[in-house]
This record gives structure tokens, sequence and C-alpha cells, in this order.
């Protein structure tokens, strides 16, 4: 095995590579990271190439083992959580379920308050759908409502955009933070609980921005399309409570299975806590949020069972791919000893629960994809939460979170989202940088700095 100073040099040579293959030369970021495990693998020399057996006689894995073993072993947890959260993602989009939930939300908070309307029904939409999707599926009821209200395009675009983003990065089940969780041995329950928590902050915050800022920049709304006209258009949507069904009963059901195994057993320790347990693990929770969001179109037939679930099987192909590819990048970096070795210099920096968030921030505004950077960054953490005083069941979904808020700044031109919301709200890039750009930024930070105050409490 190489110095210590090699090895720090061939992990900061990986994440060049990554950031430069993914973001100049668009290389999917499945074949990135696969390509850095395999490159740090060979030069470290640590794992070997091929299995042996070490000087006490026990076998030593090879970096093939070690590859496969990363990759499959990160899917073998989040695998299925991951196809399960889009393809219920992708049915509240066929169904209208999606729009469905931000127009309670806008009855709730009424239409003079249509930017905050918005923002809350961009952070429960984006649960478990793609920002960017959540984005053009709300961008003809976000586009009308400016309109009818004659507000800024660019204050209800900012104000949807930062809500859709904040639960995006940090909480499951969208996959980015799944992954995350994985790669850390997070428990899910606990980050969506202190995801939720964190998001709401940081969703004030991209809303408070876009009402600040976005009102400098009057961007008159291109429609012929009012939000009466739009809800006709849907025809027969389904109902409210069936629509946020799919979202809140996972969500319960895995926060129960976390407090049914707090060491304090508040539920016990016979057949109802087996029962929390079981009904509460992200994949039993999620797979049957399947069916419950089935029920949100008018028939079950062929095109829902089939047809979508194909569809969203094929979308969530790209993200399981990319997530064991980070799975399998982790575990070289741990078997080469580079992830305890930063983790020993980085400590005595004493930045905490900051370092997961400048790390990811600085691949986010690299590379532009945020689920990259959360999964390249968790994966390169994992070593090193013990040595950083993070391995702790709290240290560890904060670190979750703090890779989130980290994955969200900046947004700008070579992220697709950046594009996705200042073609949909009638922004030019200079615009869009000062909006976009500068909201991303200050929701990041609203989210990192309620971080802080959270691990300075429970850490």
């Amino acid at each position: 095995m190489f110095g210590g100073v090699y090895l720090i040099f061939l992990l900061i040579l990986a994440i060049i590579f990554i950031v430069y293959m993914t973001g100049r030369k668009q290389m999917n970021a499945f074949l990135a990271l696969m390509l850095a495990a395999f490159g740090v693998g060979l030069l470290a020399f640590n794992p070997p190439p091929v299995s042996t057996v070490g000087p006490d006689g026990q076998e030593v894995l090879g970096l093939i083992e070690v590859i496969a073993g990363g990759f499959g072993g990160t899917l073998k947890s989040i695998g299925i959580v991951i196809v399960a959260g889009t393809i219920i993602g992708t049915i509240l989009e066929k169904t209208g379920g999606a729009l469905v939930l931000a127009n309670t939300m806008l009855k709730i908070f009424g239409k003079k308050n249509s930017p905050l309307a918005m923002a809350v029904s961009g952070a429960v939409v984006s649960i478990p759908v793609f920002c960017d999707s959540g984005f053009v599926i709300l961008s003809s009821l976000n586009r009308a409502l400016a309109q009818s209200g004659g507000i800024s395009l660019g204050v209800m675009g900012i104000a949807l955009s930062m809500g859709l983003y904040a639960t995006h990065v940090m909480v499951p089940p969208t996959p980015g933070p799944i992954a995350a969780a994985g790669n850390l041995g997070a428990d899910l329950g606990l980050v969506i609980v202190f995801g939720l928590l964190v998001s709401i902050p940081a969703v004030i915050a991209g809303w408070l921005y876009a009402l600040k800022v976005g009102s400098k920049y009057p961007i008159v709304p291109k429609t012929d399309v009012t939000y009466d006209d739009l809800m006709k258009k849907f025809g027969q949507l389904p109902g409210a409570w069936e629509s946020f069904m799919p979202l809140i009963v996972p969500i319960v059901f895995i926060a129960l299975r976390s407090i049914a195994l707090f060491n304090s057993h508040p539920f016990g320790t016979g057949f109802f806590q087996d029962f929390l347990v079981f009904i509460g693990h992200p994949i039993f929770a999620l797979f049957l949020a399947v069916f419950l969001a089935m029920r949100l179109a008018p028939e079950i037939n062929k095109e829902v069972y089939g047809d979508w679930v194909t569809e969203a099987i094929k979308n969530a192909a790209v993200i399981l791919v990319i997530t064991g590819a980070g799975g399998a990048f982790g575990a070289v970096l741990k078997a080469t000893g580079i992830g305890n070795l930063l983790g020993d210099m980085l400590a005595a920096y004493n930045l905490g629960i900051f370092l997961p968030f400048v790390i990811a921030a600085a691949i986010k505004t690299a590379q532009g994809s945020s689920t990259v950077s959360i999964i390249t960054t968790s994966a390169i953490l994992a070593p090193m939460l013990g040595t950083l005083g993070l391995a702790g069941t709290m240290g560890r979904v904060l670190v979750t979170l703090a890779i989130g808020a980290g994955a969200m700044v900046a947004s700008h031109a070579n992220d697709s989202y950046f594009w996705v919301v200042s073609q949909f709200s009638d922004m030019d890039v200079k615009t869009a940088y000062k909006l976009q750009t500068g909201a991303s930024i200050v929701t990041g930070l609203a989210a990192i700095i309620t971080i802080a105050i959270i691990a300075a409490i429970a850490l």
C-alpha cells in the first residue's frame, strides 16, 4: 500500500475525473464512477487486482469482488425502494394527482398567497417526483396563477422551484437521499422525519427570496389558459385524500418503524413491535404505496399496472445503476483505506457537519447533477464517519441531510433543472442566474444552518 499523500492524490484525481467527464464530456455517471473505482483500486494496489490470502491466512478480496460487493450491497438495501418511489411519482403525474396536491395547498393558503402555496405544493410533490418533472407538471398551474394574480412569473417560478428542490435532495423516497442513506447506513425513517423538518426553513428561505428578488423582474406570463380553464382541462381528477395517501402512509409507517426500534422500546418488544418493524420497512411501505397510488386511476387496467409501471422502471434504471456505481466507488475507497486517512486529516479542521455540505456543494457546482453529487459525496464520506465523530445514529442522518443541502448549491448552466426552470418561467439566462442560481444558494445555506443547529443539540 502506498503512502498517505499518494492515496489522497488518487482521491482528488478521481473526483476531478468524475466531475470533468460527467460535466464537460457528458459521460453517463455510471461509467464515470465505475472507471474511477477501477482506476483508484488498480493504482492503489489495495485491494489487490485478484483475490489472495493475507499473512493471517484470511482471504483478501480482489478488486473485482470489492466493486461487485459494493454495487450489489448498495442495491440490496435500496434498489426496490427506488423503483417503488419512481412508480409512485409516475402515477401521480399520469393521473393528475400531483395537480390535486398543488390545488389542495392553494385552497389552504388562498390565491392571494399563490407563491407560498406553490412553494409548499412543490415541496409535497417532489417527495416522490423528480424536481424537474414536478416543475413541468405544475408549470401550467403556476403560469395561470401568475396571470390571474398579476404576479411576476419570476416570483412564482422561483417559489415553486425552491419548494421542489428542498425535498428533492433531502426527503426520501426521492432517489438521491435514499441512495445517500443507503451508502451511509442512515435510518431512513429518521432521514424522512428530519428531512421534512429541515426542508421547512429551506422552503421558506426560497419563498422569501422569490418575493424579495423575483419581484424586481416583472415577467408577464404568456398564457391564454386561466386557472378555471386548467381545472376543466384535466376533467375528473382524483380526490385530495386519495392523492395524499401514497405519500402519507409510507412516511408514517417508516417513521413508526424507527420509533419502534428505539432502545427504549416505546412499543414494547412483542408482536406489536415486530408488526411495526415489518410494515415500516421501506421496501414494504413503498411497495404498499404503489398500490395506493394505482387507486388514483379511473380504472386499474393494463395501462396502469403495465405501461405506466414499465415507464417508471425504465426511468428508475438510470438511478439504480448510478447508485450501484456510487456504492462500488465507495467500497473501493474503504478497501484502500483512503476514507479513514482523509477522515483523520479533515477531523483536525473541526468542520463537523459542514464538511459534507462543502464537498457536495463543490461537486454539484462543478458538474451540475444534484443526484450525482449526493451519491458521490456519500460514497466518499461513508468510510470517514467514525474518524469524523459522525458514526452515531443521528450523525449518519444529519450527514445525509447535509449532503442534500450541499447538492442544492449552486444550480446554474450545467444543471438541467436550471434550464427547465428558466425556460418554463420565460427567464433569459442573465435573469435565471440572479433568480434560480441565487435562490439555490440561499436555500442550501438555510438548510445547512438548520442542520448545524440540530447537530449542536443532538450530537
